[in-house]
Formats: C-alpha cells, sequence, structure tokens
C-alpha cells in the first residue's frame, strides 16, 4: 500500500515538474519576441542617416507618422507633393517659373544633363530631299546659315515633327544660332545617349505613298525597304539590338512596314492607336504633339463673357474604329443652344474659319477619331479654348510631368453619349473655373509649340527631354543584354518580325 502511495506521489511530482518547465519555456519565448519586436521599432536601431531626405525621418519614428508637418510639403504637379527642407530658413513665397504655377519637373531641375545624340548621316533622299532640296557638293544636309528649306503647309506641317528635331540638331554644330540647349549632337557613337534616325517617313507617306502606274512598290516603301537593311547592317544597331535608336513615325500611317522590323527602338509617335503593344507601348515609346494648323491667339485679352460660344466642334464626323461617337455626339449637339457642331475641312479657308470658331468659343471638342489623338486638341490650346477630350485610349505628350486636368476635361465615351450629359456638364462650369482653366492654357502653350531656331520649353525641347527620360530604362536592357555576350549567342542584331494583326491600321 505504502508502495503504491510513493509511486503516485511520483507521478505528481514529474506531472508538476512538466508543467513548470513548459511554462518557464513559453515564458522565455515570449520574452525574447518582445525585445525582438521592440529593438525593430525602435528609431535608434535604424540608420536615419540612409534616409533620402531628413523630412522622412518622423515617418519611421515609432512607426508613428503623426509627427509628420504639412508645412514641409510644397505642392508641385496637380496632387503630387514633394517634400522641402525649412529647417532654419524663413518662409519665403513660391516662386514661380517663367510659365506660371504649372510645372513640369521633367523641365525645371531633373533633366539638366544634355542629351548627346548621335545621327545617322543618311542619303538626302530620306530626309531634306523629299522637300525637293538638292544637295551641294559631298554634304547630305542643307547650310543652315544659308537658307533653310521649308516644309509644305496645309495639314503636312501637323505630322512635321520630324523636320523640327532634326533641324534642331543640325543647328547645335552651327555656332551662332540662338538656340535652346536640352540636346546636342555627337559624332562618337560611343559617347551618345540615343542614336538618332533622320527619316521623314511622316512626309514620305504623304507624299509617296502611292504606287504609279509604271511601279511595282512606292516611293514610300522603297524607302523603308532601304532603311531597314541600312540600320540592321550597322554597328550601333548591332550593339544595342537597336534599342537606343530613335524613329519618328508620327503620322499614324508612316512606316508601316519598317515599324514590325524595328521594333526595339523608340518611335516618337501620336499615339498608339494604330500599333500592336508588341510593337509601341508607354513604356518603351514617346508621344509628340502635333504641330497645330490654326493662327495662336496672340495677345488673348479674351473672356469668358466675350467668348460667345460654348461648345465646337468643326471636323469630319462620320469616322471608322473609335471614331463612332462623332456622329452620336453630332445628333445629340447639333440643335443645341450656343453649340456649334458642323463639318468641315481644309478646304475654301478651312483653316482660317476654325481660327475664328475657337478664338471665340469657350471649350472645344476633342473626339476620337480613326485613331485617338487629333490635330484639334493641340489648335485648341493655340487658341486658349479648353479642351473637352472624350477618347478613352488617347495618350498625352510629357503627361508624366504635366498634368492636363489642370486646363482639359475629361469624359468617358460612354458617359459622353448620353442625353443631355455632355452639354448639362459643360453648362454646369462657371466663369470662375473657366478663367482658371484659361489661365493655365496660356501658361502651357509654348511646351506645344514648334519653331526653329528652338526656344527654351518649347516642343522640341520638350521632346528631347521625355526621350532623356527613357535613357535609364533603355541602359538597363542593353547592359541586360551584354551578360552573355562572351559566349557568342547574342542575336537581337538580327531582328525578327513580328507578326501584326491584318486590320490594326
Amino acid at each position: 500500500m505504502a508502495e503504491k502511495h510513493s509511486s503516485s506521489s511520483l507521478g505528481i511530482i514529474s506531472r508538476k515538474s512538466m508543467l513548470f518547465l513548459f511554462l518557464f519555456a513559453s515564458a522565455l519565448f515570449m520574452l525574447s519576441w518582445f525585445f525582438l519586436l521592440r529593438s525593430t521599432s525602435s528609431a535608434g536601431f535604424n540608420d536615419l542617416s540612409l534616409l533620402p531626405h531628413p523630412k522622412l525621418n518622423p515617418l519611421i519614428d515609432n512607426g508613428n507618422s503623426a509627427s509628420w508637418n504639412r508645412k514641409d510639403v510644397e505642392p508641385s504637379i496637380g496632387n503630387r507633393a514633394i517634400l522641402v527642407d525649412n529647417e532654419g530658413e524663413e518662409e519665403k513665397p513660391q516662386k514661380k517659373d517663367d510659365f506660371g504655377d504649372v510645372k513640369c519637373s521633367g523641365f525645371d531641375n531633373n533633366y539638366k544633363q544634355v542629351l548627346k545624340i548621335f545621327m545617322y548621316d543618311l542619303p538626302s533622299e530620306f530626309h531634306f530631299g523629299l522637300l525637293d532640296w538638292k544637295p551641294q557638293g559631298d554634304s547630305v544636309w542643307p547650310d543652315l546659315r544659308a537658307k533653310v528649306p521649308e516644309y509644305p503647309g496645309g495639314l503636312n506641317l501637323q505630322h512635321s515633327i520630324e523636320y523640327w528635331l532634326t533641324l534642331d540638331l543640325l543647328a547645335s554644330e552651327v555656332p551662332g544660332i540662338p538656340r535652346a540647349g536640352s540636346a546636342v549632337r555627337v559624332r562618337n557613337s560611343s559617347e551618345a545617349d540615343v542614336i538618332f534616325v533622320p527619316f521623314f517617313s511622316s512626309l514620305c507617306y504623304n507624299r509617296y505613298s502611292k504606287v504609279n502606274p509604271h511601279q511595282k512598290k512606292s516611293k514610300d516603301k522603297l524607302l523603308q525597304e532601304k532603311l531597314v537593311k541600312f540600320l540592321t547592317s550597322q554597328k550601333e544597331w548591332k550593339r544595342s539590338g537597336g534599342r537606343d535608336h530613335v524613329l519618328l513615325a508620327h503620322h499614324p500611317n508612316s512606316m508601316l512596314d519598317a515599324r514590325v522590323k524595328l521594333w526595339p527602338a523608340i518611335f516618337i509617335l501620336a499615339d498608339f492607336g494604330r500599333y500592336p503593344p508588341n510593337i509601341a507601348n508607354v513604356g518603351k515609346d514617346v508621344i509628340a504633339p502635333y504641330k497645330h494648323v490654326i493662327r495662336s491667339y496672340v495677345n488673348d485679352s479674351s473672356s469668358f463673357d466675350s467668348r460667345p460660344t460654348l461648345l465646337y466642334f468643326q471636323g469630319a464626323i462620320y469616322r471608322k474604329d473609335g471614331g463612332f461617337a462623332r456622329q452620336e455626339l453630332f445628333y445629340l449637339l447639333k440643335d443645341e443652344k450656343e453649340v456649334h457642331f458642323q463639318f468641315g475641312s481644309v478646304q475654301k479657308d478651312g483653316v482660317g474659319k476654325a481660327s475664328q470658331g475657337m478664338h471665340s468659343s469657350k471649350f472645344c471638342l476633342n473626339i476620337a477619331g480613326d485613331t485617338p489623338s487629333s490635330n484639334r486638341l493641340f489648335d485648341a490650346i493655340a487658341s486658349h479654348c479648353v479642351p473637352v477630350i472624350i477618347s478613352d485610349d488617347i495618350e498625352l505628350p510629357y503627361e508624366s510631368v504635366l498634368d492636363y486636368s489642370q486646363f482639359c476635361i475629361f469624359v468617358r465615351t460612354s458617359d459622353a453619349v448620353r442625353e443631355k450629359f455632355l452639354v448639362n456638364l459643360i453648362r454646369s462650369i462657371k466663369k470662375d473655373e473657366w478663367t482658371r482653366m484659361w489661365k493655365r492654357l496660356k501658361e502651357v502653350e509654348n511646351f506645344f509649340e514648334f519653331q526653329y531656331p528652338s526656344r527654351e520649353g518649347d516642343a522640341v525641347q520638350m521632346i528631347w527631354q521625355a526621350v532623356a527620360r527613357k535613357v535609364p530604362a533603355i541602359r538597363l536592357k542593353v547592359n541586360k543584354l551584354r551578360r552573355f555576350s562572351r559566349f557568342g549567342t547574342q542575336k537581337d542584331g538580327e531582328l525578327r518580325k513580328i507578326p501584326s494583326p491584318s486590320n490594326f491600321w
């Protein structure tokens, strides 16, 4: 009996010991986690000197963001903000740039380094020869000190980006020509940030895309074939697989054949409406503005009350693809009071009438047509007529540094074609709001102005800065391509043709 009692006592003691050991181990485990978590959340554990800006330090102090002072933030573009350091300084009024409150970060501070560009000396048949210019001597370029070849007028002008960019690069080598300096031509391709291909593809399409009776192929197609053969044989192309090359194809139908073979290059385009995303996309390429064809509104002293037309549209009404909204809106708006919605063209002084109409209108419609973009947007900006954009797939120039909502109204197509929706929306915008947007238009209009010589902050300089913002990504791609170059398996110089949908243009 005593033996049985002793055995029972030992069992109880053993169970108590096990329970004590379990509780002790659990307590140690919880304490260790407590000290670990405390150490990682402590401000002393973090080296705050590693942070990019001292104003960010309070944001991680004890995991509490309450100590962040709103005075440490100054407004930038739209709803974005930038941190400023006000310690030890008296508060100063915000300095405005030359263009008012609208700031382009790429223009102000971030891209002061000049873009170095190597430009191929292509035969004149690819560029100024298309303007009927004849080379003198051995040079393939015109002497800008003597005479600058003129670009044809009319609707040809809207896609003339290639002309202005090429002139600016040529002028960078001529002493005495006053020009802005976002880009400069270099003669050694190994020193260049990008390689520029001076092919006037939009002009070539406009003038030479039709096949003459004695030809099997149009001059446009023949030049594209020659260009592809030339580029893919160059050491510069083979070195990067074409990824650092800049090609201009602003007209939506330009470079129709070459684009599917030269797809790694940076394209400067009006939009992506007729491009499959594997050939052109917003990550790789640059969207450039059209050159406006109506007259600029110089010395504009108009007001909300002095512009009698509420909403203005004049142009082609029946369009294919995404342009169905034009005819829908025509039937919805044609009888509305103070709304001008009519068919128009460049014939019979169409440009002059459009200039007068836009200059006397408060709002101007920019509706998708055969492609998401049109020159009408940039005509509206030049007229200081607040653009109303109805184009769901539109991409806009320099939008990474410019907030279009400050001077444009965006309306979804599905909303715009609802009865009375659009006209009620426009009528709800009162004088004060319209005046703010009108002032913004006057401040930003220079960003869309093409001219020679180019000036600071105009369209040519803004495009070069947009290209410059692509350079880091290009270098990353090219450097990654070189990882296994020692094995001789790199074949990016041998371009594969990407099949594109048969109906994409």
